[in-house]
């Protein structure tokens, strides 16, 4: 796997450069209706800038020169296998050639033991996970979810009008699979993103499988893998081999670094895919996957190395950071098993970010439920070189009182839909 590591640091600028441009065409693919996306848009108004602090690359521009450890990327950019698979189909392109989706999904297939018809190929992630929740949300069918867990959910049950029940995580930052059960008698899904976002902490498979054969008949549970490739743990993606009312969500923005290429997998039975028609009749149309997307995702699936490599490097980094940051006695949130963490900062998040971006470091955000603690993106050894330097400095600093003590955190939203890519929304 050399010409990996080469590939990040050698031809780094370069080739992202060409691959920010090449998937341009593919992140323009609709993932929303129009007239949910309207709706959301007035449910949540607007805010100025994004300071690098949403999962999605909707931020303010940054200097070249400015450290972005701030929307869960991976700085190696995508495999070597992956670019070679996708210059080599980039001539095609003047053609439709359907038949390349249909050949990536059957690798997936094959490789988790999927019958046809139980997966389906989009541009990312975003779209899709929008369109499942929306799917079996409404007035009468509410949302269950974690809290904090990653918003996508909320913003899906605003624009869905359906009612919320965020049910806090466990002692152990576990989604409380009974409590989210007793929560409410007949929700029209649950939603588990695992890892998750923005703890990194894993929900085991057995909590998964009881919440399954408890939930009401109807329910449907969401599973957000996004992350996932960075556990070894098992995937829930057997539950939906067995016929389940589970519906699992993978992307190939995280670990095989085509964020901004754009691929992305819904598992689930046929009925439940097909429900996404109900939300966007041309969703399938709509959100039709580059050709080059998916020769990059089914290079990317087919290299046997890819992924133990990059979770091993990912590990060591986020380990030596972490080691480091607690030998300083900050406190860190335990257990993440994904390529980031959150610290306590003793302060507002806002506030500390404001104060990291002014020594050239983009962290995450944070959350209401934990409004002192930030999230941290695990980037290349020499990026965290320099975040460490620059958290110290900045933990060094007096608070900002000005406000007083009882300052409110008022939360950052964007909405991660391939619909939009522009100006920041809340």
């Amino acid at each position: 796997m050399k010409s990996d590591l080469q590939n990040c640091y050698i031809n780094g600028v370069s080739r992202r450069s060409f691959l920010r441009t090449l998937g341009a065409a593919s992140a323009a693919a609709a993932a929303l209706p129009a007239m949910a996306y309207g709706q959301a848009q007035q449910a949540a108004g607007r805010r100025q800038g994004g300071g690098g602090m949403s999962d999605m690359g909707e931020r303010v521009p940054l200097g070249p020169d400015v450290v972005i450890i701030s929307s869960n990327e991976n700085p190696l950019g995508p495999a070597q296998s992956a670019l070679t698979a996708l210059c080599a189909t980039a001539p095609m392109g003047g053609r439709y050639h359907q038949e390349e989706s249909q050949k990536t999904i059957t690798v997936f297939n094959d490789a988790f033991g999927l019958k046809r018809g139980y997966s389906a190929l989009f541009p990312g992630s975003g779209g899709p996970l929008d369109l499942a929740l929306m799917s079996n949300i409404g007035p009468d069918k509410p949302l269950v979810m974690g809290d904090p867990s990653y918003e996508q959910g909320t913003r899906a049950a605003m624009t869905m009008k359906a009612p919320l029940f965020s049910v806090p995580l466990t002692k152990t930052y576990a989604h409380d699979v009974k409590a989210m059960l007793a929560a409410h008698p007949s929700p029209g899904a649950y939603y588990i993103v695992n890892p998750n976002n923005p703890t990194g902490t894993m929900t085991s498979k057995e909590d998964i499988a009881w919440l399954i054969e408890n939930k009401p008949k109807g329910s449907v549970v969401i599973i957000d893998e996004a992350y996932h490739h960075f556990s070894t743990d098992e995937t829930s993606i057997g539950f939906v081999a067995q016929d389940k009312d589970v519906i699992v969500m993978r992307t190939f923005s995280k670990i095989y670094g085509m964020a901004g290429i754009r691929a992305g997998f819904a598992v689930g039975r046929p009925d439940l895919l097909q429900k996404f028609q109900t939300v966007a009749p041309a969703g399938r149309s709509l959100a039709s996957i580059s050709i080059v997307s998916a020769a990059a995702a089914r290079a990317s699936l087919t290299d046997k190395d890819l992924v133990p490599l990059r979770r091993k490097i990912n590990g060591d980094i986020r380990e030596e950071t972490l080691a480091f940051m607690t030998k300083k006695g900050y406190k860190i949130l335990p257990g993440s098993q994904a390529n980031f963490f959150m610290v306590d900062v003793g302060r507002p998040g806002a506030e500390f970010h404001k104060a990291m971006l002014e020594e050239k470091i983009s962290i995450g955000r944070t959350w209401p439920s934990l409004p002192n603690m930030v999230r941290v993106t695990v980037g290349t050894k020499d990026e965290m070189a320099k975040f460490q330097t620059a958290f110290v400095k900045c933990m060094d600093k007096k608070p900002d009182t000005a406000n007083g003590a009882a300052s409110l955190h008022l939360p950052e939203y964007h909405i991660p839909s391939e619909l939009y890519r522009g100006e920041s929304i809340a």
